[in-house]
């Protein structure tokens, strides 16, 4: 692939990136305004014609790596192995 080839994908890359971030961006709004309708029904459940939209809390147990390391380090590194991947990058 020559030089000019590998730019024009950079240039039409960054391009389509740029649409996702505005597309990500509008589909959070549209989402955000949703949620406050719902805020404003007082509901978690909400029917709108063949769709069913579901606002929900949701409670979840996490570990806490950082106390862990902090009362038990040594066994914290025992139990911590390194992992190796590839970043992609353009600058």
């Amino acid at each position: 692939m020559s030089t000019k080839e590998i730019i024009s994908k950079i240039e039409a890359l960054t391009e389509w990136e740029a649409i996702i971030e505005e597309a990500k961006a509008e589909a959070e709004a549209l989402r955000d305004s949703i949620k406050a309708e719902m805020l404003e029904q007082n509901t978690e459940e909400l029917e709108a014609g063949a769709y069913i939209v579901r606002w929900t809390s949701v409670l979840s147990q996490r570990f806490d790596t950082t106390a862990f390391k902090k009362s038990h380090g040594e066994m914290y590194q025992e139990y911590t192995k390194q992992v190796s991947s590839r970043r992609f990058s353009i600058c």
